[in-house]
């Protein structure tokens, strides 16, 4: 309820800043509204859920709510704002329970439970509306009996419809959420009757100045001495030329270089290139004076130049994950794992198990070197079977031969992260499964660098 209704205020609030303003801002008004309160309701939904409580038809009657008065006071801040204050009172049985070892003595007596609170009213449309939604949001505080005091946040929507001149009949929907542990949650279905109090400022007149007396005819001045009279001269108070209808030879571009003498008029530039800018030969965006190559197109980060690819295999320093190592462009740019004298045929398993062998312990350390060297570096192991058995079996198995690969590298020190494991079992045949020699090709570990 608390995020429905904050999101709520949130939307109103965008469409009211969109809104073009009309100056209809609320004038001073006083209001009075009869209420019933929820204290069941919302006792129900936090032992539950709301959707338990519908599902239920548990909610409270209204014949079994508290009722009660609000005298309440609007003036608006802008055409969609409104401050609202009001003072409320009803009679309750207020059992809050134990707090701080204190309890209401008389929990099912009625008592004066008396609240005030000051809100922020945010309208969907102007008050010229017949019929204006609205969300609220404040702070309040009610005392019980005298005695008990506590916080509480009124949040709510409402309706207001115009009856009149700026009088309204408004209906509202507030949940008070507690803030202090002698208050309690409670809903407030209210209804009530507002008018705006004194009389309505009368709108200023308007007086029309008397029109002003004719001009006095001149003779043609000529401020600037520069030959053309004022009223020729585009550029009075600053000595010109004729060419110019009375002004200096224009500076289009503004770099203290005029147009006659500027190479690039329209664009800013430097004396030292005749009122251009400096040129970008390979155009990438980079002056040449900046340039460190400034005949190939490049990056500001490498001061003009392309990204660098430091071992030289057409893979750039960038995307190559091994930088300083020549490598294959297919692989990241790093050396496929044979090339580094790793054999994936040699990570066996004992028969039918996810146990590794000796033969494959070594190979493994191998590649735990290789990963430990470049460390940004990570791999994709891949568990395969034949089709011998069920397949849901097979895949299984595949699944923890590539996870024990996986955990002896973990063991040996290399990230989880740095690493995939995936079982296929026997859905990516490399030979013939009608074949023993193609079987024994089947059951496999793969690996693949990334």
């Amino acid at each position: 309820m608390k995020k429905l209704t904050l999101s709520l205020l949130v939307l109103l609030i965008g469409m009211s800043a969109m809104a073009q303003s009309t100056n209809l801002k609320k004038r001073p008004t006083l209001g009075i509204s009869f209420f019933a309160q929820d204290f069941v309701t919302p006792e129900l939904i936090d032992r539950s859920s709301l959707g338990d409580v519908l599902r239920q038809k548990s909610w409270n009657k209204l014949q079994n709510m508290n009722p009660g008065i609000n005298i309440s006071y609007f003036e608006g801040l802008s055409d969609h704002v409104d401050v609202m204050v009001r003072l409320n009172g009803s009679f309750v049985a207020y059992n809050f329970g134990g707090v701080n070892g204190r309890v209401n003595p008389d929990p099912n007596r009625d008592k004066l439970l008396l609240g005030i609170d000051a809100n922020v009213n945010v309208k969907l449309l102007t008050d010229n509306y017949t019929i204006v939604p609205f969300v609220s949001a404040g702070v309040g505080t009610k005392m019980f009996g005298g005695t008990y005091f506590g916080a509480y946040i009124p949040t709510g929507v409402g309706l207001q419809i115009r009856l009149g001149d700026e009088a309204f009949l408004f209906t509202q929907f507030t949940n008070n959420i507690k803030v202090t542990d002698w208050t309690r949650n409670n809903f407030v279905s209210s209804i009530g009757f507002a008018s705006p109090i004194g009389n309505k400022k009368p709108e200023p007149k308007v007086v029309t100045p008397p029109p002003p007396p004719p001009p006095v005819k001149e003779e043609p001045k000529d401020t600037d001495g520069d030959g053309i009279t004022d009223d020729k001269d585009k550029c009075p108070t600053v000595k010109g030329t004729a060419k110019y209808n009375g002004c200096p030879i224009p500076d289009t571009d503004g770099d203290g270089i005029n147009d006659e003498q500027d190479k690039c008029p329209t664009v800013k530039g430097l004396a030292k290139y005749n009122g251009c800018p400096i040129p970008d030969t390979d155009k990438d965006g980079i002056n040449d004076e900046e340039d460190k190559c400034p005949t190939v197109a490049g990056l500001a980060r490498y001061n003009g130049c392309p990204i660098p690819d430091t071992d030289g295999d057409g893979v750039n320093d960038e995307e190559d994950k091994c930088p300083t190592e020549k490598g294959d462009p297919s692989n990241a740019g790093c050396p496929k794992l044979a090339d580094l004298n790793f054999n994936n045929k040699s990570v066996t398993f004992l028969t039918g198990s996810a146990v590794l062998s000796k033969q494959a312990a070594v190979e493994l350390d191998k590649l735990y070197a290789i990963l430990n060297e470049r460390p940004n570096v990570a791999i994709n192991i891949e568990g395969h079977t034949d089709n011998t058995g069920r397949p849901e079996t097979n895949k299984t198995l595949s699944q923890k031969r590539a996870d024990a690969v996986k955990a002896y590298l973990v063991k040996k020190g290399i990230a989880e992260d740095r690493m995939t494991a995936t079982g296929f079992g026997p859905e990516k045949p490399v030979a013939d499964n009608k074949t023993a020699a193609g079987r024994a090709e089947n059951r496999r570990v793969e690996f693949s660098l990334r």
